[in-house]
C-alpha cells in the first residue's frame, strides 16, 4: 500500500521514531533508575554500568549507520529498531539479573541510533530532494517531546502505585502506539522527488572534522552525566525527594521547542557561534545543582540543560548532513561516534566518583569542566578556514557555519 507523504507526515514519522527509540528505549531509564534501585536492588554503580552499556549499544548502532551505504538497508533497519525498542523494554521485567539487563540496555542503545541517526538522515535527504529547508529542528523536537511523554506516563503510573516492572510494561505499550506512524510515514529513499538534480557533497577539512569531533565528545560527556543521573540527584537530595519526575519533565518541556529556536538563531549567527552559546548555557545548567541544591535552582538547571542539550545534537547533525547531502547519515554517524564515546565513559566515571565521594557534586564539576574544554575548541574552530556546506534550498550566508 502506497501512502502519500507530506512534510507534516515525514516530520511526524521522525518525532514518533524518537519517542520510541530514544524516549522509551533510552531516556526512560533515567526516570526508572531510582525506582529500580528501590524495588530491584540496583546500586548507583550498577546503574552507571547499565547506562554505559546503553551508550555502548548506541555507539555500536552509530558504527552500523556510518558504515552502511545502502539507504534501502538503512530504511528497513530503522523498522527493525522500532520493533526491538518495544521488545527490549518489555523484556526488562523478566529478570533482575544485571548481566541480562546490560544486554537488553545494549540492544536498546543500538535502537536509539535509529531515531537519532538513520531517521535523521532519511528525513534530511527527503527534505533536500523535495526542496524544503534542510533543517532538523522540528524532527529533534521529538527528543524533548519523548521526555515529556515518558515523564507524564511515569507520573501517572506512580500515582497508581505501579512498581518498576509495571512501569516498563506501560512504556512498552506506549512504544507500540508511536511505532505505527514512525513505521508508515518514514520516507523510503527511493521515493520520487521534485528535485532530480545530482546532490554534491562538500566535505570539511580533516582538521575541522577532528576538532569538531573533540568538541562534540565534550558535549556528549556533559549530556551523559546530566541525562543519566539528574533524577537520582534530585531524589537523593534532602528536601527534594519525589521531585525527580517533575524535574525530568521540565527538561523535556524545555527541549521540545529548543531545537526550533536554536535553528532560527543559527540562521542569524551561524552554527559555530550558536553552538558556543549553547555550550556556555549548558555548563551553567550542569553545575548549578552542585552549587545550590534548592528546588528553584534545580528547576533552572533542568530548563537550561533541556534547552541546550538537544540544540548541540540538532545543530551538529544538521551541519554534518549539509556537508554530505547525498548521504547525510554517513557523516552524522561519524560525528556521533565521538559523542557516543563520551557517553560510555561519563556514566562509569560518575558512578565511581559517587562511590568514592558519596556525592554527585564532584562528578558535576568534572562534567562542567569537560564541556568548558569543548567550548574552547569551538572558539578555535571559528578562526579555522573550512568549506561551507553547499547551498541546498536557499542561499547560505558566509556566517551560517
Amino acid at each position: 500500500m502506497s501512502i502519500e507523504l507530506t512534510k507534516v507526515r515525514v516530520y511526524m514519522a521522525g518525532i514518533c521514531s524518537l519517542i520510541v527509540t530514544v524516549g522509551v528505549a533510552r531516556f526512560s531509564y533515567s526516570l526508572l533508575l531510582p525506582v529500580m534501585q528501590e524495588g530491584a536492588g540496583l546500586t548507583e554503580l550498577g546503574g552507571g554500568w547499565l547506562a554505559s552499556t546503553n551508550f555502548m549499544g548506541y555507539m555500536f548502532g552509530v558504527l552500523i549507520a556510518a558504515s552502511m551505504h545502502n539507504l534501502n538497508y538503512k530504511y528497513h533497519l530503522h523498522r527493525v529498531y522500532l520493533v526491538l525498542s518495544v521488545v527490549t523494554s518489555a523484556a526488562m521485567v523478566l529478570t533482575t539479573d544485571i548481566t541480562t539487563w546490560a544486554i537488553l540496555r545494549f540492544i536498546a542503545g543500538v535502537c536509539a541510533s535509529g531515531g537519532f541517526i538513520i531517521a535523521s538522515g532519511l528525513i534530511l535527504k527527503w527534505l533536500v530532494k523535495n526542496n524544503h529547508r534542510a533543517e532538523l529542528g522540528i524532527h529533534f523536537a521529538g527528543a524533548g517531546l519523548s521526555i515529556v511523554i515518558t515523564s507524564l506516563l511515569f507520573e501517572a503510573m506512580q500515582a497508581l502505585s505501579a512498581d518498576w516492572q509495571q512501569q516498563w510494561l506501560a512504556l512498552s505499550v506506549l512504544a507500540i502506539i508511536f511505532a505505527v506512524p514512525a513505521w508508515l510515514w518514514m520516507p523510503h529513499p527511493s521515493i520520487d522527488s521534485k528535485n532530480q538534480e545530482v546532490i554534491k557533497d562538500n566535505p570539511p577539512s580533516k582538521t575541522f572534522k577532528s576538532l569538531m569531533m573533540l568538541a562534540y565528545f565534550c558535549a556528549g560527556y556533559g549530556y551523559a552525566v546530566s541525562s543519566t543521573f539528574i533524577v537520582d540527584i534530585v531524589e537523593s537530595t534532602k528536601g527534594l525527594q519525589g521531585q525527580g519526575g517533575f524535574v525530568f519533565l521540565l527538561i523535556g518541556l524545555a527541549a521540545t521547542p529548543a531545537a526550533l529556536v536554536w535553528d532560527r538563531i543559527a540562521r542569524r549567527f551561524g552554527y559555530l557561534r550558536t553552538l558556543i552559546a549553547a555550550y556556555l548555557l549548558q555548563i551553567i545548567g550542569i553545575i548549578l545543582p552542585a552549587v545550590n541544591d534548592s528546588l528553584p535552582t534545580v528547576i533552572i538547571s533542568a530548563l537550561l540543560f533541556g534547552g541546550t542539550f538537544i540544540a548541540c545534537v540538532s545543530l551538529v547533525l544538521t551541519m554534518a548532513g549539509k556537508f554530505f547531502p547525498s548521504d547525510p547519515a554517513k557523516f552524522m554517524g561519524t560525528m556521533t561516534l565521538s559523542y557516543g564515546a563520551a557517553q560510555i565513559i561519563a556514566p562509569i566515571c560518575t558512578g565511581y566518583i559517587v562511590k568514592i565521594y558519596g556525592s554527585y557534586d564532584p562528578g558535576l564539576y568534572l562534567s562542567a569542566a569537560v564541556v568548558t574544554m569543548g567550548t574552547l575548541l569551538l572558539y578555535g574552530l571559528l578562526n579555522l578556514k573550512h568549506p561551507q556546506p553547499k547551498p541546498i534550498t536557499h542561499k547560505l550566508s558566509k556566517n551560517e557555519i
